[in-house]
């Protein structure tokens, strides 16, 4: 059973999220103590992270911050104001999606499901894919170089594996958008945009970076050495 750890204060949103996910079979655990969340979480050592803004002690960013010093779980915000900055903000604090209030409880599933889709592969899947001298990980979301290597995010994970199937082509937003985001209906570019600036600075750990280009006008592309 996948567990979900729900960070709310607003008690009757939190009853509504966890009548919702049992439904689907998830199993939910929600803070006890507002000065240990990102230890309350540790220690449940959830699938996903749900993770509200305005919260009684530090803000959903601050918590998002300390759970990324050690943990990649996915997390996704739930924010009560504008889709942006807030949402934006979000992504690169380390974010992997976000919903804003109100929402209808199959959208809130359904992104949940999808995350989880993105981070969880089958035993099936095959575990890594290269590029040049260059390794991902896709289980585990880990790249490595030599004796070189940096940790993804199960986001930017995607999003360089999207790079490393497809060499030397340039693959536009809205492709990136709708291949990431499962349709991308709830998703505007701009939280592409961020996810690949984040990215980037990944790839500069590995002297990746200047070779992911931007096309401008028609989207991102991943350049061979000798391409």
């Amino acid at each position: 059973m996948q567990r979900v750890f729900i960070v709310e204060d607003d008690q009757t949103i939190v009853q509504a999220m966890q009548t919702a996910l049992a439904k689907w079979q998830f199993q939910t655990q929600t803070v006890q103590d507002w000065q240990q969340v990102a230890t309350e979480i540790s220690a449940y050592d959830p699938d996903l992270v749900v993770m509200d803004i305005t919260l009684p002690t530090f803000d959903g960013f601050y918590w998002t911050g300390k759970i990324r010093e050690t943990s990649q779980v996915p997390i996704m915000f739930v924010s009560a104001g504008e889709m942006d900055p807030n949402a934006v903000r979000a992504i690169a604090t380390g974010a992997d999606d976000y919903i804003v209030k109100p929402f209808a409880l199959s959208v809130f599933v359904s992104k949940i499901q999808a995350i989880l889709r993105r981070s969880q592969r089958s035993a099936a899947t095959l575990e890594t894919l290269n590029f040049e001298d260059y390794s991902l990980n896709i289980l585990n979301n880990e790249l490595t170089h030599g004796i070189a290597s940096v940790k993804l995010s199960p986001t930017e994970g995607t999003i360089l594996k999207l790079f490393f199937l497809n060499p030397d082509q340039t693959l536009s937003k809205k492709q990136l958008v709708q291949k990431i985001w499962q349709g991308g209906l709830f998703i505007d570019e701009g939280v592409l945009s961020v996810n690949i600036s984040r990215l980037r600075e990944k790839l500069a750990k590995v002297d990746l970076r200047a070779r992911l280009v931007t096309e401008r006008g028609r989207g991102y592309r991943l350049v061979r050495a000798h391409g």
